[in-house]
Order: C-alpha cells, then sequence, then structure tokens
C-alpha cells in the first residue's frame, strides 16, 4: 500500500501573503514543513502542491518534489485532488498543511494508522484537548464533537458542546471537555476524489468547512487524539511565535 503525502503551498494568503517562503530561521517555511513530513516512517512519496513559480523553485532548490497547479483551484481540497490523479499507484492520500513547520512524524503516522487497520474507513484526522478560553471562543479555532468511537459527529467555528447547565468553563476546559480540530487529514485516494467531486453543502457553506461535506453526505472522519501542540502559522504573529520556538530547540 503507497502512501502519499501531499502539501498543499498557495501563496497569495490574504493574512499573510507569501507565506510559503516566510523564513524561519535559515529557511522557509515550505522547507521545514516539507522535511518534518519525511520524518514520518509511512509516508514514501512526498510532494508541495502549488500554484506559484516562486514556490516551485524554492522546493526544487532544496531537493522536494512539486507539482504546479492551476490557479483557479479553489480549495486545499481540490488542490490535493489535482495532484492525487496523476498518482495512479498511490492508495492513500494524507494532506499536510502547509502552514504546519513542526508537524510531527510520528503525529503523522498516528493519524494514518485508523486506515491501515479498518479498511471500510474513508479519512482520519487529528483533535486536542482545548486549553484555554482564548482558543474556545475564537473562531479560526475549529470545534469539534465526536462519538464514543471516535468519528467526528461536528465540526464548528463555534464552542461546542453547548454546556447549558455550566458553572465555570474554566473548570469544563480543565476538565478536558472540548476539542479543537488539527487540520491534518488521510484519505482513501478513491474517496478523496469522490469527495471533491461533490456539490458544496449547506453546513459546509455555513461555517466555511470543507470537512462538513464528508459528514452532510453520510461518511465517517476518524479522529485520533493528540498531545501535540501545533503552531498553525497565518499571520505574522504566528509567524513570530513559529521563529521564537525555533529559536529555542536551534
Amino acid at each position: 500500500m503507497k502512501i502519499v503525502g501531499i502539501i498543499p503551498a498557495r501563496y497569495a494568503s490574504t493574512r499573510l501573503p507569501g507565506k510559503p517562503l516566510a523564513t524561519i530561521l535559515d529557511k522557509p517555511m515550505i522547507e521545514w514543513v516539507y522535511r518534518s513530513v519525511k520524518k514520518s516512517r509511512l509516508i514514501e512519496q512526498i510532494i508541495v502542491a502549488t500554484d506559484d513559480q516562486r514556490v516551485f523553485d524554492e522546493v526544487k532548490r532544496f531537493g522536494g518534489e512539486v507539482v504546479m497547479t492551476p490557479l483557479d483551484i479553489q480549495t486545499g481540497s481540490d488542490r490535493i485532488a489535482y495532484v492525487a490523479r496523476q498518482l495512479p499507484l498511490a492508495d492513500i492520500i494524507v494532506n499536510v498543511q502547509g502552514d504546519e513547520p513542526f508537524v510531527s512524524g510520528a503525529l503523522i503516522d498516528d493519524a494514518i494508522m485508523p486506515l491501515l487497520v479498518d479498511p471500510k474507513l474513508q479519512v482520519s484526522t487529528l483533535v486536542k484537548k482545548i486549553s484555554n478560553q482564548d482558543e474556545l471562543y475564537n473562531a479560526s479555532t475549529v470545534k469539534v464533537v465526536f462519538d464514543n468511537f471516535s468519528n467526528a459527529i461536528y465540526f464548528s467555528r463555534s464552542p461546542i458542546p453547548y454546556s447549558r447547565d455550566t458553572v465555570s468553563i474554566t473548570s469544563e476546559i480543565t476538565a478536558g471537555k472540548f476539542f479543537k480540530h488539527i487540520g491534518l487529514y488521510v484519505y482513501r485516494k478513491d474517496f478523496l476524489l469522490y469527495y471533491t467531486k461533490l456539490p458544496q453543502s449547506s453546513l459546509e457553506k455555513a461555517e466555511k468547512l470543507e470537512q462538513l461535506r464528508i459528514l452532510e453526505n453520510g461518511y465517517k472522519i476518524r479522529v485520533v487524539e493528540t498531545d501535540f501542540e501545533s503552531i498553525s502559522v497565518d499571520t505574522p504573529e504566528d509567524l513570530y511565535r513559529a521563529r521564537t520556538y525555533a529559536l529555542s530547540f536551534s
């Protein structure tokens, strides 16, 4: 079974233009992500999917594999699917976000394992307990609830679940009641190609969350809990945090 990691890397980020080439210490962020994914024991091939010649050239410079994708691709999942169609031997596709410079190879492998264990499962992803109120009420932090079998029930930008009788939200956070979504996805390739052809769903449009299209069409997303604290770089402030973090182990 061949497992391929694909890293979408758009240059034209709204909040942080040129994000894939933003430097952390002496390397561009896309190189940090690429080298982090290489630490996975299960991924056999890594491809950067970009729509910009500057990113393409940089990946080639550090020896990575890269595919140029059309400018008119609308979503990250569609960009991943565009590359996946060119991989006839791939069985599983891992979508690793291009703004996660410190993603762990072991973490990626943990996310892949459910699809290796359960042949009927089509998608898996990662979740982590929310640790503070800022995360809980931040619309950029996607919250998730899941059932007793670790299958996602719903993803939302709003705090979920709603605790009607809560006296102290802090105590509920401490008790580990709330979870955030970490945007790393593992797909069976055939399902990825199928799902990206489905029309956008109503909940997906409301929340601006592509994964809701999967749930609304009756498919399961298995969640894997992790303690890993990722640093997703979406803003100049996030980039400063990433640079500070990198200095701590340089």
